[in-house]
């Protein structure tokens, strides 16, 4: 079992920063794919960025290449997300996931754990 706790969301203006948070319970965590998922009002969950166990592969979603960055402390138990250059279609509340399986994971049906999420909001 893992659960998972994010943080970091809050209000921002369009162009500014947040760094999420995402921290795992449990002592397997460096053994988990870990993924971003965002979720806007009347909209399904999407994918945004993922990382392989250790690291050395990532993938990000168009919309957000080039301005996330999804990255992770293996010693720290903890998965982040760096946003930069937020745009208001940006808002969602962000959940982060963890997936026992091996490689890049994309869809939401591969992740076997969720957090609650964190709500980022991006005025205009």
């Amino acid at each position: 079992q893992v659960q998972l706790v994010e943080s970091g969301g809050g209000l921002v203006q369009a162009g500014g920063s947040l760094r999420l948070s995402c921290a795992a319970s449990g002592r397997t965590f460096s053994r988990y794919t870990m993924g971003w998922f965002r979720q806007a009002p009347g909209k399904e969950r999407e994918f945004v960025a993922t990382i392989t166990w250790s690291g050395g592969s990532t993938l990000a979603a168009d919309s957000v290449k080039g301005r996330f960055t999804i990255s992770r402390d293996n010693a720290k138990n903890t998965a982040y997300l760096q946003m930069n250059s937020l745009k208001p279609e940006d808002t969602a509340v962000y959940h982060c996931a963890a997936d026992r399986g091996v490689g890049i994971r994309i869809s939401v049906r591969e992740y076997d754990y969720w957090g609650q999420g964190t709500q980022v909001t991006v005025s205009s």
